[in-house]
């Protein structure tokens, strides 16, 4: 009777030791009830002055819920004896810290120790997208706690690169628990923000090591991104990833695709999968592609999230407490 006495209270101890653990909408909401009208007031601030915010905050939101989850580890400062995520390759030319940062500040003064970078992060890509580019409006659950550890090596062994083909995407995204259709829509989000040159020159100049282009590019758009990207070895020029709506959250990237403007390997990748391509079609259909970035942004935001005591609440984004 005791060993059945035991095994309920280990139950009851696991019920409610996890009780408000888990992630929820307006986590906030008696504790800093103000925290996500001041992440939204001040981001909007920022894009007002710049709108190319709206497609950095976006990809430091994704490339940081591709290492180790959604726990802020990409806001980390790398120090003496430790290399951290933003100095990985990948994530060298990524923008907006100052962004996070001076949020976290403000919210610090409303409520100390109470508010995660990490939702701050989510929240923010939200906010940027919308205020900045027009785009869809999805409901962010918080409750993020913060990682403690951030490895450069980690960050370059999962953040998909421009220069996967399908089966690698595919591969890295269900390592996730996404699917190929958020594959293709949260691919999507490449009708914002620019791409350098150096990641997609080697179509232009050298696709199979013999000095030719991609031939799945359409010669007058390869012709247009060699007047911008003129050698191999520019790593500092920037071209629209969604040709003159680079601004603007739409679905022009997948008609792109399809007039064989995709700009990275890993847009075309899309194509070469019958399924990929498929979805791909859907997106341009009336507000398919809206509704499905909202409920592919939703569940990658919660990718391997920490809650309840797990994690700590930094006091700065960059450092540890």
């Amino acid at each position: 009777m005791a060993s059945i006495w035991m095994v309920v209270l280990a139950f009851l101890a696991i019920m409610f030791g996890c009780e408000g653990s888990d992630l929820r909408y307006k986590f906030y909401k008696k504790s800093c009830p103000s925290a996500e009208d001041k992440v939204k007031e001040m981001v909007e601030r920022h894009v007002a002055k710049d709108r190319t915010l709206a497609a950095a905050l976006l990809r430091m939101h994704f490339h940081d819920c591709f290492v180790r989850g959604c726990d802020g580890s990409v806001l980390l400062n790398s120090t003496a004896n430790n290399t951290a995520e933003k100095s990985a390759i990948p994530n060298l030319s990524l923008r907006g810290f100052d962004v996070i940062d001076d949020v976290k500040a403000e919210i610090e003064k409303m409520c100390p120790g109470l508010v995660s970078c990490a939702d701050i992060l989510a929240l923010a890509a939200r906010d940027a997208v919308v205020a900045g580019s027009g785009g869809p409006f999805w409901r962010v659950r918080t409750g993020r706690r913060d990682g403690v550890v951030s490895q450069q090596n980690e960050a370059l062994s999962n953040i998909p690169s421009p220069f996967f083909n399908f089966s690698q995407l595919q591969a890295s995204f269900a390592s996730k628990g996404l699917s190929a259709k958020d594959l293709v829509v949260l691919s999507g989000g490449h009708t914002i923000g620019v791409g350098h040159c150096n990641l997609f020159s080697n179509r232009l100049y050298n696709f199979t090591g013999k000095g030719d282009t991609d031939p799945s590019l359409d010669p007058t758009y390869a012709q247009f991104l060699k007047s911008k990207c003129t050698s191999l070895a520019d790593t500092t020029t920037t071209v629209e990833m969604d040709p003159n709506s680079s601004l603007t959250f739409d679905s022009h990237y997948f008609s792109n695709l399809q007039a064989k403007k995709g700009l990275f390997q890993s847009d075309v990748a899309l194509l070469t999968n019958s399924i990929a391509k498929k979805q791909v079609e859907k997106q341009m259909k009336g507000n398919s592609f809206f509704e499905n970035f909202k409920n592919s942004m939703q569940q990658m935001s919660e990718i391997q999230v920490l809650t309840g005591t797990t994690g700590q609440i930094r006091r700065q984004c960059a450092f540890i407490n």
